[in-house]
């Protein structure tokens, strides 16, 4: 412990971390006014973060003082945009219009019930970054909560607590919303859809808190991972991250879009993979370095590699019973794709019910900017999938 705390106060690692965090101060946290409360949650406890643990648990219902989901009264017909002006916070609620909803665009079965898909955004990711992915969800008749972390929530003396309490937050509220049913009847349930590790492990933090709930679990209907589930205990993937969220950019070494029925050739696979080979800045090469070394004591800690362990143990043999999707390219730079593979094999031979496309030349979780039809495809058919076999669950 001693080395440790030697590594992590070093003057040159805690100078470089408040010049890197100093101008990373994450926004405020936008909710809407709380005007009414709903009694303590009954969930026994909450690991909510590899990094570190709160007791602390919601006891707000966003849903009943925030317009958009508060009782459909005549409000409702003034209500202009389905995307919150929130967009610039760190948790954002928005609604879907009603004529996507009860419209000719609604053929996911949201008549009958209401959905809220969960974006979890990668490292560094800001409100904004996941407008088109919002955007997307409500034309097609689904409510979305975005929720991302910034790198200073995480790498700083606080190891964590401050994004702790925003997954805590995040859970009360889920529960809440689904535990009712809406106004006009419809149940209610959730999609998941995460972003790198970083909204992986979210996800894994949400279903540890829920695992004492399972009627809770059985309302989650269907998980998308994009560019995520890749060795969650290697110090150069936590760098890799960290590193593309410090420097705000993607993956640079990918090489220019390629034809993807080419996927399933291994030559082309190895010469995808070769592209990450190139030469990158001395700037990078220093921070990689550096962030490879800290991620290789601060992983080794005993609290720390026990909440990361149960965390991943849940996402690996805990999952709820819905179908998963996962969207990953042989290009990524920061998350090795190979692992990303293992990860569905795994999954597949427990019994879950897998999709996955490999989009083979896009960079770390910019597929959909580089293939817009074909990832928005790929979506359709696995929501389509996932709520048709919701209804003939449903059926006596």
């Amino acid at each position: 412990m001693e080395a440790s705390a030697k590594i992590l106060f070093n003057p040159t690692i805690v100078n470089l971390n408040r010049q890197i965090f100093k101008k990373t101060t994450p926004p405020s946290v936008i909710f809407p006014p709380r005007i009414s409360r709903f009694p303590k949650s009954p969930l026994s406890h909450a690991s909510f973060s590899p990094i570190c643990r709160s007791s602390t648990y919601p006891d707000s219902n966003p849903f009943k003082s925030f317009l958009p989901f508060s009782s459909l009264t005549s409000q409702i017909n003034h209500f202009q945009s389905p995307v919150s002006h929130s967009n610039e916070g760190v948790l954002a609620w928005n609604r879907a219009s009603q004529s996507s909803i009860y419209g000719s665009e609604s053929v996911f079965g949201n008549k009958e019930r209401e959905v809220t898909v969960v974006l979890l955004g990668w490292l560094g990711a800001k409100t904004k970054h996941l407008k088109r992915y919002v955007e997307w969800y409500n034309s097609r008749g689904f409510n979305a909560v975005t929720f991302v972390t910034d790198v200073s929530e995480i790498f700083w003396f606080d190891l964590g607590r401050r994004v702790e309490k925003r997954i805590s937050t995040l859970t009360g509220e889920l529960v809440s919303w689904v535990s009712e049913r809406g106004v006009d009847g419809r149940e209610r349930c959730l999609v998941f859809h995460t972003f790198s590790n970083t909204g992986w492990f979210v996800y894994g933090a949400v279903l540890d808190a829920l695992q004492v709930q399972q009627d809770l679990m059985e309302k989650i209907k269907g998980c998308i991972v994009d560019s995520g589930a890749a060795e969650p205990f290697n110090p150069q993937v936590w760098a890799a991250g960290f590193s593309t969220a410090i420097l705000k950019k993607r993956n640079t070494t990918a090489s220019p879009a390629i034809d993807t029925k080419l996927l399933n050739d291994s030559e082309t696979k190895a010469s995808l993979a070769n592209t990450k080979a190139k030469e990158l800045p001395i700037t990078e090469i220093l921070l990689l370095l550096l962030l490879e070394k800290v991620f290789s004591v601060l992983l080794k800690l005993p609290d720390v590699n026990q909440r990361l362990s149960r965390v991943v143990s849940i996402l690996s043999t805990k999952q709820p019973s819905c179908s998963q999707l996962y969207l990953y390219s042989t290009a990524d730079s920061v998350v090795p794709f190979q692992s990303i593979e293992l990860f569905i094999e795994e999954q597949r031979r427990i019994g879950k019910q897998v999709r996955s496309f490999n989009f083979g030349s896009s960079p770390h979780v910019d597929h959909y900017r580089n293939f817009p039809d074909i990832y928005s495809s790929e979506l359709e058919k696995f929501l389509k999938e996932c709520f048709a076999s919701v209804k003939q669950n449903s059926m006596p």
